[in-house]
Parts: structure tokens; sequence; C-alpha cells
């Protein structure tokens, strides 16, 4: 591969000497366990990249084998060698070896799900014909023995051409230790034989592949038959002639669509083999087995969708508090200490103002991020976030898509970045473009802290019944983006995206125990995610933040300040005089902040969202967050950490406290409510728009989501404080 890792070994007993670590393609169907595997062989040893050209994540891990180690790429799920989507079609490239001019894998570690081999086994045979080293990994046969299922390890192994299959529990490791041999002697392995589905296939494609010459694979001339459209097809057109070829073609299929012959012609052979080689026992009724009849059900499966949503919210709130607590004294300490050793004036400043108070009002809501994607981690690993795509492809339906928008627009409950590079699943192109538009709505890890700030600030801590108020307003808001992105998604589809329903297929997961290992992987990437923002993106703005707050210092304020001060001292003393050189201080701080750079924005633009209830300091704080909307906290935090009373323990209770000229609050429950919709609904994220534009190949549809949004957003934000303010 293009990105191997530099791991030069001596490799004898796998047959490749002198050489980089040799690279095995992890491949299988979706679900199937392939990523637990993954990770339970590198473990942390693992690189995430590109793959060229394409916006494919690519996960390589280094698997040690005693003195010797192997590279393992997990490739995307796959259901078969055909597909359409940009993930099976880079799988696909990558096991033949065609991405960047690369050379092919020197094996493949095929991972089978034992409770779906129905499934696998069809992949399985598509693999088989490339004629390349494999080892099979069986996993879940756990779960299928617990279901009733025996498998015969022999016979199956008999039926797939000797090639090597080894039962593992990925979530607990058993089994692990065999698979390794068995990777590690892939080098000496024979290729497996070609399957016996369809003998006549396999002799055509043979037949071809020898007048194709060198210039074409027999794997290519294969895929060629099958697919009649494709580019290998005209491709093999022009080495044996259209008429050679299309009399093979019509001597396999006849009038029957050559994917429909495949397929039928190898789940037959799938049919005989499972006939032989897996027993099913009749299922006992168990408690375990009724509570997973009664899960599969609707309305039990809605019920308990929205009953773990609102757990993990509850928990979002609830847990964190005690961590956050901390972070927060921790940064407080901090900045009292490094104030104390630093004399006063712009470097002090800087590093209290801007450094500490700008990114430590972010790292302090990394609790609840974190707890955040632990469940949904878990919830993913377990088979849960399966059942809920396919429990809401009817909700789909209703607004023109399918179950299959559920997954990214699920993902976007991360970030949208990821969750719109998904949408390379969906065929249909009006389908995806839709789930585009719609994903940036669901409400991504970004906007938690600005929901946190205002929540925690604004909302009562109180009980309604078994629930917390703070953690309901907080599902609130999810619920709220979520129908913003349905919305939209069936306006788009009965406009500009207007085409027909989409079909959608899933073969549902088996609920298993998620694997700890492979949690916390995943958690400590995540944290490193965000960690790596507050410590790039978000520092860098809140510099830049506090330095167009800081300058340029007003001589005038300063000269009267200390002529005040004289006089204070003239006419106070002891705790009267401390109190009143304070408000004089925090006076002139708010002064010199209003004609500072950042003021004179906030006051140019506080006309246009004026009408929304906020002031120059929101306005500033919002119109900064528009290339990151994670950034925006850390900006409220240098903006409220330069002119506000210092004794003031958190940036929550200086926005309680932050007041018209005329002495009203600012932060009115009204303008609360109407803010926290405007997060909810607008697009303020500068790598959104740029995926977008790369995933549409146009300006057109990134330029639209950000004029739309911010429009639905600002006038959503208007009608809220506007009627909520002429309600009292």
């Amino acid at each position: 591969m293009s990105e191997q890792t530099a791991v030069y070994v001596s490799l004898e007993k796998i047959g490749i000497r002198h050489r980089a670590a040799a690279s095995i393609a992890v491949i299988g169907n979706p679900n199937s366990g392939k990523s637990t595997l993954f990770n339970r062989l590198t473990g942390l040893r693992q690189t995430t990249g590109n793959y060229p050209g394409v916006t494919v994540e690519k996960h390589s891990g280094t698997m040690q084998l005693g003195s010797s180690a192997l590279e393992l790429v997990d490739l995307p799920g796959i259901y078969c060698l055909g597909g359409f989507s940009t993930d099976e079609r880079i799988a696909v490239e990558v096991i033949l070896g065609r991405i960047n001019h690369s050379k092919p894998p020197d094996g493949m570690l095929v991972v089978l799900d034992a409770t779906h081999l129905y499934q696998g086994l069809y992949l399985l045979q598509q693999l088989m014909e490339m004629q390349v080293p494999m080892v099979v990994a069986l996993t879940m046969t756990d779960v299928a023995t617990a279901s009733g299922i025996d498998i015969s390890i022999e016979v199956l192994q008999r039926h797939l051409g000797g090639i090597q299959i080894c039962p593992v529990v990925a979530t607990t490791g058993r089994g692990l230790d065999n698979l390794k041999l068995a990777l590690e002697g892939i080098g000496e392995a024979v290729a497996p034989a070609i399957p016996e589905s369809w003998p006549e296939l396999s002799s055509t494609a043979d037949e071809l592949a020898a007048l194709a010459g060198d210039a074409m694979p027999r794997i290519d001339v294969l895929q060629a038959l099958i697919h009649p459209q494709g580019e290998r097809a005209a491709t093999l057109e022009n080495k044996v002639g259209a008429a050679l070829l299309n009399e093979r073609r019509s001597r396999l299929f006849g009038d029957e669509p050559p994917q429909a012959s495949e397929a039928r012609h190898r789940y037959r052979w799938i049919r005989s083999v499972l006939r032989e080689a897996q027993r099913q026992a009749p299922l006992l009724d168990r408690f375990g087995a009724k509570a997973r009849r009664w899960i599969n059900r609707p309305w039990p499966a809605t019920l308990l969708f929205f009953a773990v949503m609102a757990l993990v919210f509850q928990a979002v709130f609830s847990w964190a508090t005690p961590l956050m607590d901390g972070i927060d004294a921790g940064a407080g300490m901090l900045a009292g200490w490094v104030g104390a050793q630093i004399p006063e004036g712009a470097f002090s400043s800087f590093v209290t103002d801007g450094v500490i108070a700008g990114v430590g009002s972010v790292i302090i809501f990394l609790p609840q991020i974190l707890i955040l994607f632990l469940f949904i981690i878990i919830l993913e690993d377990s088979g849960f976030l399966a059942r809920a795509a396919f429990l809401m492809d009817r909700v789909m339906r209703s607004v023109g898509l399918s179950g299959q928008s559920v997954i990214p627009m699920l993902s976007s409950f991360a970030c949208a970045v990821p969750a719109i590079m998904a949408t390379r699943v969906i065929p249909n192109r009006r389908d995806r473009i839709a789930t585009i538009l719609a994903a940036p709505f669901m409400t991504c890890s970004a906007r938690l802290p600005v929901y946190a700030l205002l929540i925690a600030a604004f909302v009562p801590d109180d009980s309604v019944g078994w629930f917390n108020l703070q953690g309901l307003v907080l599902l609130g808001l999810y619920l709220l983006g979520i129908m913003g992105g349905l919305a939209t998604a069936w306006l788009m589809k009965r406009s500009a995206l207007r085409g027909p329903k989409p079909q959608f297929a899933l073969a549902l997961p088996e609920f298993r125990w998620p694997n700890l290992q492979t949690v916390l992987i995943k958690l400590m990437d995540r944290a490193r995610i965000f960690l790596k923002r507050a410590g790039t993106v978000i520092f860098t703005v809140a510099i830049i933040v506090w330095a167009l707050a800081y300058f340029p210092r007003s001589a005038d304020i300063q000269e009267n300040l200390q002529s005040a001060m004289a006089q204070a001292e003239t006419a106070y003393a002891g705790e009267p005089l401390a109190t009143e050189l304070r408000r004089l201080e925090n006076d002139a701080a708010a002064d010199q902040l209003a004609q500072s750079y950042l003021g004179r924005a906030g006051r140019l633009v506080e006309p246009v969202f004026a009408p929304l209830g906020w002031d120059w300091r929101v306005s500033a704080a919002v119109i900064a967050g528009f290339p990151a909307r994670e950034v925006v906290v850390a900006v409220m935090g240098t903006i409220y950490a330069v002119g506000e009373e210092v004794e003031e323990a958190s940036l929550a209770d200086k926005l309680k406290s932050a007041t018209w000229p005329d002495g009203s609050s600012v932060f009115t429950l009204p303008m609360v409510l109407g803010l926290l919709l405007f997060y909810a609904w607008c697009l303020q994220c500068a790598a959104t728009v740029a995926i977008i534009r790369r995933e549409t190949n146009s300006w057109r549809w990134p330029v639209f989501a950000w004029t739309y949004m911010t429009v639905i957003g600002y006038v959503g934000a208007l009608l809220i404080y506007q009627i909520g303010s002429m309600a009292g």
C-alpha cells in the first residue's frame, strides 16, 4: 500500500524477506464484527488517513507476531464486489491494488458473522475468485451458540477448498491466538480453489481472460460479464470483440439480468453448503429470546429508542457535573496563580483572559462530550444503532428517504463532516444530496458546549417526575435538530430533488456485548480529536478574539480611571474603598472593550441582530463562531473575562449579569430560547461547507445549505424573541 507502516522485519515464516511489513486486507459484511476484531489485533498501533484522491478513511494498524509484524488494513464493510457506493468501490479497488498504483494486499482476512453466514458466504465466494491467500475469521460464535446454531468447521472448510477457518469471539479475545498463527502462515497458504457454485461462469471467465491477455485480470473479466454497463465491460469488449462477448453473455444469462443470475447460482450453492455444515437447533423459549423478539417489534422498539436517548441526555448532565466543576475550579486556580506571577498589563491579560479563559471555557465540556460519545459507541457496537436505522426506515420514507440515510444522520450527532462522507453508501444522487442537506441539522458535538452553557445558566435544575428539566431541554434541542433535518429532506424531495422513493435492505446484527478495548480506543480517538481542535482552532480563534477585544487601548479611559481612583481613595477607606475601586476598574474595562476592534465590529453588526435581543457582545461572539461553532463559548469566555465582575467564578454567572445600558438583562428567557434555536438550525462550520462542496462537486449546494440554514435560524430566533417578549 502507498501508506504502509514502515516496519522492516524478517518475515521468513510467511515467505517474504527483507521488505516492509506484509499487508493483510480485513474485509467482511457491515456489522460482522470486523472493526472490533481489527482493534483487538492491532490495539493502539493504528493510524487513520484518507485514500489518495478520495474522502474515504483508511484505517491501518500493525499486528505484532513475535519478532515479525503484519500491517492490517480495515476496509469498509461490503456485501459484494459489485457495489455502487464509493465505500464499496474503494474496498474493491484496494483489494485489487488500484489505489494510487499500489500493489494488492499480500493476503486477506475475511470476517464472517456466524449468525449471518448466508450473507457472508456470498462475499467470500467472490473473494475466492481472486485467487489470493486468505484466512477466515468466524466471529459471533458465542452469539450463534446461544441462538442454537451449530456450525461444523470441518465441513465448512471442505466446501471452501481448505481455507483455514478460525472461530473467534472478538469482544472477549477467545480464539485470537489461533487466528494469529493462521495469519502468520498466510504467505505459505495455497490460494483457494474457484468455488463450484457456477462452473459455466468460471470457464467462460477463464476463456475470456486468456483472450484478453495480461492487460485484464480474471477477476475483472468476471465483473465485466456480470456488470455489462461498467468500465471493465467496455475494456473487455475492446479486447475480445462485442460479438463474442454478447454471445457468451447470452449463453450464460439468457434474458435474465446478469446479477440476478449470479445471485441465484451462488445462493443455491450456499444453501447446499449450509444444509450440511450448519444445524439450527430449536430456539429455547427463554426470557432472552422473548426479549429479543419483543425489542424487534415496532412499538416496543420505538419506546425503547426514546427511553435510551432520554437516559443518554440525562447522563450527559448528571454524570459530568462533578468533573466539570473540577475542571472549572482548576482553570480558575490556574488563571489566578498565573495572574499573580505576571505583572499587570497586556501579557498578563493575554495569558489569563485569552489563553486560559478562552480555551479553558471549552475544555470544561470535555466530560459531557465523552459521556455522549461513550453511549453512542456502546449503542453502535451492541447492534442497537443498526436497529435504530431499520426502525426509522418508515419515518424516513415519509420524507422521501430510506433507512440508508439514518446511519449518516445518526453519525451527524458526532460530527457532520464524517456523516456527510458516509452518505456515499446511498447510490441515488438525489437521495444522497437530500441527506447531505439534512445532516448538518443533527446536533453535533460542537453544539453541545453552547447548549450546556446556556441550559446550565438559564434552565432551572428541577425535577420533572423521574427526569431532570435540564436533560429534557437538551433532549428537546436534539429533537428540534432532527425535525429541522427531516423537514428539509421533505421539502427537497418534493421540489429540487424530486424522485422515486429509494429501497432499503439491512441485515440486522445480533445484540452483543461491546468490547471494552474497542470502546476505549474509539473514545480516546474522539477525545484526541476534540482536544486537537481545542489546542489549534479554538486556541487560535481565542487569541485573535482576545487581541481584538484588548486593542486598541484608550489612554483617555486609563487617565480617567487613575483620576477616579485617586478621588475614591480620599473619600473611602477599608472595604467600601475596595468595592469602589473594583467598580471603577470594571467600568473602565467595559469602556475599553466597547471601543476595541471587537467592540466596534460588534456594534457595527448589532442592528442586524438587535431584533433577536442580542447585544453587541453576543453578536460579536456569534459572528466569530461562523467558521467553527465550537469556538463560540471560547469567544464568550474571552469577551466576558474582559470587563466583567472578576469575583464571579463561572462564565454562566457572567452571562446572567450581562445588562443593556438601561440596566435590563440581556439574557432573558425569550432571548436564550431564540439563541438556542439559532444554534440548533444555523450552519456554523466551515469544514461542513467544504465537505459539502467536495462531496457534491459543486458550490451550489454548500452555498444553498449555508444560506438556507442561516435564514431559518435567524427567523426562528426572531419569532421566539419577539413573541416571547410581547407575552412577557
